[in-house]
């Protein structure tokens, strides 16, 4: 009996003594295991929380109007920037003990646990908001254990260094909503049209909905689902004591209002605009020591939204329904402001920028770029010369040019520069750039700002050169400013994502490229192409524009086989266009020819709508005189052809259009084919 009980008392020890050492062992691990995880977690640090965020693009008045983002849309907020209703739907719904537990709700991931061994499949979710905001940051959503694991220590990790607050924030603008959407800024602006602090207690749990599965609850491709999803999150809010009955009452009888329509169309905003920004943003954010890649940026741009809607809906109404392309932009004198761009008839068909990118032939859009230094070298708008067929010789006797006029016809007596301006005569321009010199030329289209290869052929001063719609249109808007070197800009100010300002536009100083008389005397001779006054064997370019013009304009068209070009501009906007097909193929048609003056003028006139005609204001030093457009003399009432030429104080003509002497000098530089004594090169009549 006694040994009997000896033993059991010696079993029962040896039991005790067992489950100690067992006990003993298992805290051990555990120790073990947690202090590793400290020491682990302390080794490896605080993990990176840094996401990519969509930049930001707002119009001249701070309305935004488009974003810029490399992998994903996401714009970060604050929690205090998101309405209390989302918060707490989505602690309500994901992670109820989010701000009790450190990181793992044990209860829900041993009820996990035990189905997916019954299922004998990795199906059941029970991971944290903390656990969630891991794998979103660094890991895969496949359903392995070692994901899990991974899953598990980054969270550790993140629980161990940052607070509450700080990984809910980072969950909220993490999570994917669908359709390219990270974050609850970017799924309320998208479904609902409005930010996320703005969201209403049905709209909030809507969007935590979709959390759950993105293609599955969308209320855009599953309504039914989103749902009887929406009315389960509300149904927790009301059990967790986040809301009333009636709260959840009246959400559920709410109806659902969603606005991504109206996004996918705001999102498609002056597109070719937005392209030239992001460019212009990446060059100075990397002279500002800064990465481009950050994202979260805010740019605000010096778009005009009055402005590119105008250009979008001239261009809309004119262009014809076939492949013919367009370029256009609009700057601002004095301050190179870009407020409209147009690169094409459809972003989505063709990103290419033909305003910025495309290099076409400017044809006779060319010439005030070389009247521009003729002003500099002896000439003035009173310059006569013989514009018969002429044959030009260059490269040393070697080649020949003849140009011609777009009718083929040529004035059988020296005509103005004024007035050869005015009907883009072709020999006068040619002979100006003999007479002025290659060098000359090609130094004032440098100071203008236009970036090309310039052939030593006659035919540049026809514009045969490749060059770009933005810098010919930089070019006249230097005239524009009186001379100045105007830079043509597209951003105002950059922030970054925490609010700081990175760069910011500011005014300076411009420096004077070419004199400012000069730059008046060639605006006004711009203003020609309008008048019938030059009417001679061509009539001036812009006479069919003449019945919409409400106010003076400074402008000159251009034409070639395959481009049409159309620069101008009042003392406020610069405007310029160009139309063509884009490979391969001539304008013919007169579809074709037509639409670059009907957009041109109806975007002038409709964006200066409302305001008081802009006059030219002379610089001291130009006087206006009335002259006989014939013979350059003051007119007096015989001379019928009377038009207001301005030139400096020291052109201003002696004799009267009547002086017989005039128009016999006239009649001998006609017959001797120039108006000076000798020229520099040779050619034949």
């Amino acid at each position: 009996m006694r040994r009997t009980v000896y033993i059991k008392k010696k079993k029962k020890r040896v039991f005790f003594r067992r489950l100690s050492l067992l006990t003993l062992t298992l805290l051990t691990a555990a120790l073990t295991i947690f202090f590793s995880l400290r020491l682990y977690a302390q080794i490896t640090g605080a993990p990176s929380l840094s996401v990519p965020k969509a930049s930001v693009f707002l119009d001249k008045n701070g309305k935004e109007i488009g974003d810029h983002f490399l992998a994903e849309r996401r714009y970060w907020v604050n929690l205090d920037e998101m309405s209390p209703f989302l918060i707490d739907a989505v602690i309500a719904t994901e992670d109820r003990k989010f701000y009790s537990h450190n990181g793992f709700d044990y209860k829900r991931i041993a009820g996990a646990v035990l189905k997916d061994v019954k299922t004998m499949r990795k199906a059941e979710g029970a991971s944290s908001i903390t656990q969630q905001y891991a794998r979103n940051l660094y890991l895969t959503h496949a359903k392995t254990w070692s994901r899990k694991i991974s899953e598990a220590l980054y969270a550790y990790r993140m629980e161990r260094f940052y607070e509450k607050d700080v990984i809910l924030e980072g969950y909220l603008n993490t999570v994917y909503f669908g359709h390219g959407m990270y974050g609850v800024e970017a799924a309320s602006k998208f479904y609902f049209g409005k930010s996320a602090i703005d969201l209403t207690l049905e709209e909030s749990a809507v969007i935590t909905a979709i959390a759950k599965g993105p293609s599955v609850y969308s209320p855009v491709e599953n309504p039914e689902n989103s749902e009887e999803r929406k009315l389960l999150v509300l149904s927790l809010m009301e059990k967790q004591k986040y809301i009333t009955e009636r709260q959840k009452e009246r959400a559920q009888a709410q109806p659902i209002i969603l606005k991504n329509r109206e996004w996918v169309d705001a999102s498609r905003v002056a597109p070719y605009f937005l392209d030239a920004v992001w460019k212009e943003a990446e060059k100075v954010l990397s002279e500002k020591g800064r990465h481009p890649a950050e994202g979260g940026w805010t740019i605000r741009t010096t778009l005009n939204p009055h402005h590119q809607l105008i250009a979008e809906e001239m261009v809309s109404k004119w262009m014809p329904d076939n492949e013919l392309q367009v370029g256009f932009i609009s700057i601002e004198p004095g301050t190179g402001a870009i407020t409209s761009l147009v690169g094409g008839v459809n972003y989505t068909e063709s990103p290419f920028n033909r305003a910025t990118q495309a290099k076409r032939q400017p044809g006779s859009a060319m010439k005030p770029v070389l009247y521009a230094a003729a002003l500099e070298n002896g000439y003035n708008p009173l310059t006569f010369l013989s514009t018969k067929k002429t044959i030009f010789t260059y490269d040393e006797g070697r080649s020949s040019y003849e140009p011609k006029n777009i009718n083929g016809k040529f004035a059988d007596h020296p005509i103005s520069l004024a007035q050869a301006l005015a009907i883009s005569d072709n020999v006068f321009a040619v002979k100006t750039l003999e007479e002025i010199g290659y060098k000359n030329f090609e130094n004032m289209a440098s100071r203008l700002g236009i970036k090309a290869e310039f052939p030593a052929s006659p035919a540049i001063a026809l514009g045969a050169l490749d060059v770009t719609l933005s810098d010919m249109t930089n070019a006249y808007n230097r005239f524009a400013s009186g001379g100045t070197e105007v830079v043509p800009v597209t951003i105002l100010s950059i922030s970054d994502s925490e609010g700081k300002t990175v760069y910011e536009q500011s005014s300076k100083d411009l420096k004077q490229i070419m004199s400012k008389e000069d730059a008046f005397i060639l605006t006004h001779l711009l203003t020609g192409m309008f008048d019938p006054v030059f009417n001679d064997y061509s009539s001036a370019t812009g006479l069919s524009m003449r019945q919409k013009q409400t106010r003076p304009y400074a402008a000159k068209s251009g034409t070639t086989n395959s481009d049409q070009y159309l620069i101008g501009y009042t003392p406020s906007l610069t405007a310029g266009i160009w139309t063509g097909y884009d490979v391969g193929k001539q304008l013919t048609d007169a579809q074709d020819l037509a639409p670059s003056k009907k957009i041109w003028i109806d975007f002038m006139e409709k964006v200066h709508e409302g305001t008081a005609p802009e006059p030219f204001i002379p610089p001291k030093g130009v006087s206006g005189v009335i002259v006989d457009v014939e013979t350059g003399g003051l007119a007096i009432e015989e001379c019928e052809r009377q038009r207001l030429i301005y030139v400096k104080n020291k052109d201003l003509p002696q004799k009267l259009c009547t002086d017989k002497s005039l128009r016999e000098q006239r009649t001998s530089d006609s017959k001797k084919g120039k108006l000076f004594n000798l020229f520099p090169f040779s050619f034949f009549e």
